[in-house]
């Protein structure tokens, strides 16, 4: 077993009075993590499993009865309901006995999609619930390889508070695998001949069979078709019509496309920076999936770090971002964006936090200069109070002050 970073933290919060609803993407190690948490749990529903599932379709009050079946105890009894936005007349039934008894049942409820929950406008308990999400791991969780080790004391741009799991953090490994094969925990610690095939079978199978089962995508061919096109353009600004028009389908359709890859926690978007004086700025959303490596394998692009290796810049910016919003989600409160001119200025990313921004620029050099920092120095010029210190991430050995207000730092520092 391996530590996560919001270990000791959940840890503490399933003992507090409420329903805790787990959510995100499959793979991402949230059974792993609940059973690791709640190994006393009375009753564990999967409903993953076809044969439970059904059963709980069948009969809604079937959760009422084998609750109050549980004996009684001082502490209350533990009920996890795993995939349980497949049937989503269980938060009915949790409600009922929730507000019936808020000390005899504790239920954490886990959820790889809220697709479900929101077109059949399921109970998410409001007032009754806390709200918990588990990420693919971050930089902290997985270190960077034992040549590549971050330096102590260095300046990072969104560090995290420093918290001990209970077992240690999963093996380091060097940049250009985790660009070519991502961070899901499954495929940290899978044999590395295993892992080009594990990460098909994420991007084709899992996600056929999500789909199906949901009948959430009547045409499964222009879905793959439009995942394929999505995945290749990660990071880029969204072209809606472009992408219908390659995929064979209509606008609207892409637009909802992209909307069930969030639902389903495989995506996110980085809007444009609005806070820009500058009359020029493109405002067009940017898409990102959720981990490199699942993009990678839904770009069917081939899964060695040789790929990585011919064209490295744009995967790395997108490892950079995906780990930026993996931390803020984690942290709450903040936004990440990002700054393009019509002119081509452009700034990769800004964190918007507690009043303060941050410029980040994301170079794949060695050997970063002053010349690199020019579009920070631009931003931060224009926003001398609520954007002090901008920086750039690159593979430099060590931080390095390029302006008195602009600092290099390598990746495994971030």
């Amino acid at each position: 077993m391996f530590g996560r970073w919001v270990e000791p933290l959940w840890a503490r919060q399933f003992a507090a009075p409420f329903v805790h609803l787990v959510f995100g993407a499959r793979q991402t190690g949230k059974s792993t993590l609940l059973r690791k948490l709640l190994p006393q749990a009375s009753l564990w529903l999967d409903f993953s499993r076809p044969a439970e599932r059904v059963e709980h379709l069948r009969n809604a009050d079937l959760l009422v009865q084998r609750c109050r079946a549980l004996p009684k105890s001082r502490r209350p009894a533990i009920v996890v309901v795993d995939e349980a936005q497949n049937v989503p007349a269980i938060f009915d039934a949790v409600q009922h006995l929730y507000d019936g008894d808020k000390r005899r049942w504790r239920f954490v409820l886990c959820g790889s999609s809220a697709r479900k929950l929101r077109v059949t406008g399921a109970n998410l308990l409001p007032g009754r619930s806390l709200l918990h999400h588990l990420y693919p791991l971050m930089l902290l969780e997985r270190p960077p390889a034992s040549g590549e080790q971050a330096i102590s004391d260095s300046p990072s741009p969104l560090a995290l508070p420093a918290r001990r799991a209970r077992e240690p953090w999963f093996p380091g490994v060097e940049l250009l695998e985790r660009l070519a094969f991502g961070e899901l925990p499954g495929i940290a610690i899978a044999p590395r001949r295993q892992r080009p095939e594990l990460l098909r079978a994420y991007a084709s199978l899992y996600l056929e069979e999500e789909l199906r089962r949901e009948a959430l995508v009547k045409d499964w061919p222009a879905f793959a078709r439009f995942l394929q096109l999505a995945a290749a353009e990660a990071g880029r600004m969204i072209n809606y019509a472009a992408i219908s028009r390659e995929a064979g389908v209509s606008l609207p359709t892409v637009k909802s496309y992209y909307q069930l890859l969030e639902d389903m926690f495989l995506g996110f978007r980085v809007t444009a920076f609005s806070g820009s004086r500058r009359k020029s700025v493109l405002s067009t959303e940017r898409f990102y999936l959720f981990d490199v490596g699942v993009r990678n394998a839904a770009a069917e692009l081939p899964l060695e770090p040789a790929t990585v290796r011919a064209n490295p810049g744009p995967i790395f910016e997108q490892w950079v971002g995906i780990e930026l919003w993996k931390r803020l989600q984690y942290l709450g409160g903040g936004r990440l964006h990002y700054l393009r001119t019509k002119a081509g200025a452009e700034v990769d990313f800004v964190i918007s936090r507690r009043g303060r921004i941050v410029p980040i620029e994301v170079k794949w050099t060695e050997r970063p200069s002053s010349a690199d920092a020019r579009h920070l120095r631009a931003f931060l010029e224009e926003h001398p109070k609520r954007a002090p210190h901008g920086y750039l991430v690159c593979r430099c050995p060590a931080p390095l002050a390029l302006h008195q207000r602009v600092t290099a730092i390598p990746w495994s520092c971030l």
